[in-house]
Parts: structure tokens; sequence; C-alpha cells
């Protein structure tokens, strides 16, 4: 027999034609499949490689009447027997059983691919001719200090596959071990499990000791969404009513959506939660929707909550023991007073509303004012509603948006300084249409209680009120509807009679006020 015929023969014997034909149909099966399973082909294919370098190797033994054909051999089938069982459990796990929607734990796979191969290895080797007993004998006493002495990395090894068999903690999850572990597990292998913080880290965490300590996983309920419940605390002196201050928190916190903020089952909402020496304690509750994101969305519900108790004029609380001593002389206070005078005297009169009125008469107006700041995302006026002010924004940007038929788009953005409101205070009619703020945007705010004294005071002002907003009506319609000369006068003169006596209803003023144009 030559050289040649003896390896083909040895070949023949060890089915490698078959083996082959098994190799390439299981990596075209895995063609763009998962990652781990291509890195699973490989070694199938590096076995595959080791038994095609040994039958070779056995058939030149088997020639040559070597004495360590046997062994030879045994190696190729082992080789052989190692890469048949991968394949056949990739086929398995990969293909047939996901089709019937059974997906089995990682863990639990490689053990039984692990008993399967070390079953077919004995049977091989039995097969060859070799006496088993005392090679288990020997194996159980070594198994014995093995385990003995690897006790630890078997309690892992029990801990993963007990953690992917029972589903208790799974791949995705959010979970807190302890008071400082807090992340997302993103792998879990024999011995640890990976979690990712939020820092950026990654913590490799023993699974023996996910069994044996206490683990929170994060944003599950049964049969409900995946939502995270957040607490943020804050605190107000006992000056101002409890009812008060958790009426404007819901307010502003309920009044806009936020974005991860969830709507349901439970809206963000305030409570009182404590009553300490010198002020009481609040926390607002909200369900976080990406768990990934939670001191962003906490850093935006805390501005919500700042910027609605800065325009409800009421301040967070001071610590009792603190004491601060200031300075503060006449002129100091003088000064300050005369430049929020100019500055509210400056928002005034970026309105052309009120150009026509008395100096005395806007300095009145400007003490009456009210600083209302708003954030981003914040509503400042929603379309339809009834609120009987005008706000003049001295800085920021905000959006105007027009709902049609339940569909709200973008129309406008107003850049400070802008003025908006005026048919409402002057009028009493309802917002003709909804302005966010898109940014930090600051506010005054000019009550028609403030102004029903100037304009009671001197009535005639109705009549050149009448007139400029007159004029801003028939100069957007001119715009639109492309009026000439003497269409604009007519449209002038009937809305200003319009406005007049609109004015004059909505602030009472009776006949004995009433001017003839």
């Amino acid at each position: 027999m030559t050289w040649w015929q003896g390896i083909v023969e040895e070949g023949r014997q060890d089915q490698t034609l078959w083996l082959i034909l098994g190799v390439l149909v299981t990596s075209l099966v895995l063609r763009g499949g998962p990652r781990l399973e291509r890195k699973r082909l490989r070694g199938v294919i590096i076995l595959v490689v080791f038994h095609l370098i040994l039958v070779p190797v056995a058939g030149l033994l088997r020639v040559e009447e070597v004495g360590a054909l046997r062994q030879v051999r045994l190696a190729s089938l082992i080789f052989a027997a190692m890469a048949v069982v991968a394949m056949g459990a990739t086929v398995l796990f990969v293909v047939l059983l996901p089709r019937v929607r059974l997906n089995v734990p990682r863990i639990l796979r490689d053990v039984l691919t692990g008993v399967v191969s070390i079953v077919a290895i004995l049977m091989l080797v039995k097969r060859s001719g070799y006496n088993l007993s005392g090679l288990i004998t020997t194996s159980a006493i070594l198994t014995a200090v093995i385990g003995f002495s690897l006790q630890d990395t078997l309690g892992n090894v029990m801990g993963g596959l007990a953690l992917q068999m029972d589903n208790s903690i799974k791949v995705g999850d959010w979970i807190k071990v302890g008071t400082e572990i807090n992340g997302r597990v993103t792998e879990i292998r024999w011995r640890y499990t990976a979690i990712e913080t939020r820092n950026w880290e990654t913590m490799i965490v023993p699974n023996s000791a996910l069994m044996k300590g206490n683990v929170m996983v994060l944003g599950r309920r049964q049969g409900q969404p995946e939502l995270w419940r957040r607490w943020i605390w804050f605190n107000v002196d006992f000056r101002y009513q409890p009812s008060d201050v958790i009426r404007i928190v819901n307010q502003a916190l309920q009044g806009t959506p936020i974005e991860r903020v969830a709507a349901s089952p439970t809206p963000p909402h305030c409570l009182l939660m404590d009553l300490h020496e010198s002020y009481a304690r609040y926390a607002c509750r909200y369900l976080l929707t990406d768990l990934a994101t939670d001191d962003p969305t906490d850093s935006e519900i805390r501005t919500r909550i700042f910027f609605a108790l800065k325009r409800a004029g009421i301040p967070l609380s001071i610590p009792g023991h603190a004491v601060f001593l200031t300075e503060e002389s006449s002129e100091r206070q003088a000064e300050k007073k005369s430049a929020d005078r100019g500055r509210r005297l400056q928002a005034l009169a970026q309105v052309d509303l009120f150009k026509s009125i008395a100096p005395e008469e806007r300095v009145t107006l400007a003490e009456g004012l009210r600083y209302a700041p708003f954030t981003k995302g914040e509503i400042i006026t929603r379309q339809g509603a009834e609120a009987h002010w005008l706000y003049m924004m001295v800085a920021g940007q905000a959006a105007v948006r027009l709902s049609v038929d339940g569909v709200e788009r973008e129309v406008a953005r107003l850049d400070a300084p802008a003025f908006f409101g005026e048919m409402s205070l002057m009028t009493g009619e309802p917002r003709s249409a909804t302005v966010v703020a898109l940014g930090d945007v600051e506010c005054y705010r000019l009550d028609k209680a403030v102004f029903h004294e100037t304009i009671k005071a001197r009535p005639e002002l109705a009549e050149m009120l009448a007139e400029v907003l007159a004029k801003r009506r028939v100069q957007l319609a001119a715009v639109k509807e492309g009026l000439d000369h003497e269409a604009q006068a007519r449209r002038l003169a009937a809305a200003k009679v319009d406005l007049l006596g609109k004015i004059r209803d909505f602030f009472g003023l009776d006949d004995h006020h009433r001017m003839v144009g």
C-alpha cells in the first residue's frame, strides 16, 4: 500500500468529506448571524483543521505499521467528534429552537454541549480498546480535588447557570447591587456578570455574589412597561401654603410634556413629605422612560420646579441656622430700585400699545409689572385659554404655535424684545395661539387689575388703545388679503369701533366715561 492509498483509506473511514460538508453548511447558516456564533464557528473550523492534519499522519502510520497509529487515530476522531457536536449544537440552538420560540440560555447550551462532547469522547476511547475503569477512578479522585480547590469558581459557574435558567436577571436589565453598583447588565458569563455603569465603567461582579446578596432590578414591574420612579426633593419655608406650592409645581410639570417622562399611569406630581423646624419638605415623583438618562431628566425636573416657584415669588428655603449679614445703605437700595424701574420702563417702551400714555402713567404700570421667568419647553400661553394679562419678553426666544383640527404647528418665532397677549389684556379674548419657551426666557407680566387702575383714571385711553389695536389688525389683514387703501380705511374704522366697545365692556367703563369719536 502506498502512502497516498493509506491517506485516502484513512479519510474514507473517518468520513472526512462529510465533516467538511457539515462545516460548509453551518457556515452558510450562520452567514450574517450573531457575532458570538461566528466566533464559535471559527472554533469548529480549528477542530476540523486539526482533524485534517492528523488524518494524513494516521495514513502514513498505517503504511509504516507504526504502533502510535491507534493514539493518532483516536486524537483525530476526538477532534472530529467535538466538531460534529459543536455544529449540531449550533443548528439546534440557533436555527431550530428559535423557530419554535424557545431560547435556551447560553450557559445551559454550553453545559449540554460539553456533556455531549465528554460522552462522545468516552465512547470513542472505549471503542478504541482502552480500559475506562481505571480512567474513571482516577478522574473521580482528580475531580474531587479540583472541585475542593475551585469551589468559589464552581459557585460562580452554578450561579451564572441559575441566573440564566430562572431569568431573574437578563442581559439589558438595569440593576442595583448594594449601594455602589448601578448599571445595565451587558453579559452573563460562566464566572461573572458584566455591568456597565453610567460613568462609562464596567463592573465585573462574581455570579456567586449576585446569588447571595440582594439585587434590585430597576424599572421592572409585572405586566407593565419599563418605567423607573424618580424622586426630586426640595424645601420651602412655612410662609407659603403647601396647597399653593403643590398646585404651582404640578401645573409646571404637567402643563407641557417633558422628554423621557411618562404621562401615564401616573403623571409627574408634587407631595408634601415632611415638616421640619423651619421648612416643609416636598418631593416631586415622576416615571422615567429611559433608564440611561436619569441625571439629565432629574436636572430638567429641578429646573421646572425652580422657575415655577420663582414665577410665583416663592423662594426655596434657607436653613434656619444660616445667618446672612449684608450692609445695605440707602444709596445702594435706591440704586437697585432705580435699575429695576429702568428695566421695567424699557420693557414697556417696546410695546407700541403704551407709547401714547403719559410718562407718569407708564411709571405706574412699571411698578405693577410682575417678573415671570420660564425655562425651555414651558408653555407661556396656551391657545384658547382665558388669561387676562400681557407678556413683555425682555430676554430669550419663544415659538408661536397654532393648533388646527388637532394638529399643532409652529408659525413664528419671537425674539426679545417682544410682547404678546395684548388682546387678552384689553378685551378678554381667549389666547389665539400657544407660545412655548425655546430656552430660558425672562418676561414681565401686566395684569388686568394693574392696567384697570390706569384706564379707570383716564378713560379716554380706551379710544387711543382701540386705534392702535385696530391698526395692527388691519395691517395684518392687508398683508393676508391684499387690501387697497380704501378698503383698509373702511376696515380700520369698523375695527376701531368694535375694539373700543369690547375694551369698554371688559373694563366696565360706563356711559359717562364714553367718548364720542
